[in-house]
């Protein structure tokens, strides 16, 4: 494939969630392989993370409201530019427009496939998309299940976690339990579930939930109402410079997603391998695809989503015994050196899309 061949199409940019994407986007800039970035609408104010920010000057926000509009932009200013092929990186609106610039322009295309933005399509349509790209980019077995049938080539490629910016620090002392969440307060986090497990603890902790969203107040109200103002902390946004400190002062991770009402959940969070790459086990749930990385008594413990009880018991089990509590810390950071190191996934996201060019 001559360089500067691919066209890569990102949702709102930037976005303070998404450092996965600029990482992967940059490994494939840094590579000379993209000919142009856009983003289909603008992201979040002061969002850029180190990896955006060096991505910032190339991505053009496109200003059309309908996919056609917006391929219609793409297509003019790919004009005389050579083009190999078009890659959304996610499966709604830009994986639309991904589809119309490459059928415009007849050259292949292909999308990256999350989470959340599976659930945004109609099932058939999704299959229909994916059965005509020249590959689907799935993050997770989970998200990649959503195209079981559909006759598309869907190639599992996980988002890595930066090895050298996340490594382990020495636990705090064990006098007190710190209890670590971080996300998006929103309902398929299972934030609510984890205060309603904090107020069944019997051990001394505290616990800080790092995040900002609509789910705030219905915190707030639970953690009046069992008390737990002095021991719970919500701490607000963080950026991603913040988080390092955060996961040292932690003795552990606790991921308790659950499908929402919408039937919405979460895949394998990038904070998930942030606090495993640190050195801290994870208590998570089996929803989605937390289980493909945390291994009850090898990285961490799994319970089912919306139990508080069986939630509250694994914390205490931790909070309990040290020595396993480092051990499990100790085996996390190396299951992420072996299977998410962000310059192997980055590498191998890079390969798949530069041969499906070739």
């Amino acid at each position: 494939m001559s360089s500067r061949g691919i066209v890569m199409i990102l949702s709102g940019f930037p976005r303070h969630s998404e450092t996965f994407a600029a990482n992967e986007i940059l490994a494939l800039e840094q590579r000379g392989a993209l000919a142009a970035i856009f983003a289909t609408k603008q992201g979040e104010p002061l969002a850029l993370q180190p990896s955006g920010k060096m991505l910032s000057a190339r991505v053009r926000i496109l200003s059309g409201a309908s996919a056609s509009e917006q391929a219609d932009e793409i297509v003019h200013w790919l004009a005389g530019k050579n083009v190999n092929g078009v890659h959304g990186y996610f499966a709604h609106f830009p994986a639309e427009v991904a589809e119309q610039v490459a059928a415009r322009m007849a050259i292949p295309y292909s999308f990256s496939i999350h989470a959340r933005d599976a659930r945004k399509v109609d099932r058939q349509m999704l299959a229909a998309r994916a059965r005509q790209a020249a590959c689907v980019v799935a993050c997770n077995r989970d998200v990649a299940g959503e195209l079981n049938g559909s006759g598309a080539r869907v190639v599992v490629v996980p988002h890595g976690v930066d090895l050298e910016r996340f490594h382990p620090e020495s636990f705090p002392g064990t006098q007190v339990l710190h209890v670590l969440a971080v996300g998006r307060l929103v309902e398929k986090k299972g934030f609510h579930v984890l205060l309603e497990a904090a107020a069944r603890l019997r051990i001394p902790f505290e616990m800080t939930i790092a995040g900002e969203g609509p789910e705030r107040k219905r915190l707030e109200d639970l953690i009046r109402q069992h008390g737990l103002g002095p021991r719970v902390r919500l701490c607000g946004a963080t950026t991603h410079d913040d988080l390092p400190a955060l996961y040292s002062s932690a003795h552990l991770l606790a991921a308790p997603s659950i499908v929402d009402h919408t039937g919405d959940r979460d895949g394998l969070p990038n904070v998930v391998l942030e606090a495993m790459a640190s050195g801290r086990p994870v208590i998570g749930s089996t929803a989605g695809a937390i289980a493909s990385a945390v291994v009850p008594q090898e990285t961490g413990l799994l319970v089912s989503p919306n139990d508080a009880a069986s939630l509250a018991a694994a914390i205490e089990e931790l909070g309990r015994d040290p020595a396993t509590l480092r051990r499990l810390g100790e085996n996390a950071r190396r299951r992420v050196e072996r299977d998410y190191d962000m310059r192997r996934c980055t590498d191998e996201f890079c390969h798949l899309l530069r041969s499906v060019y070739a």
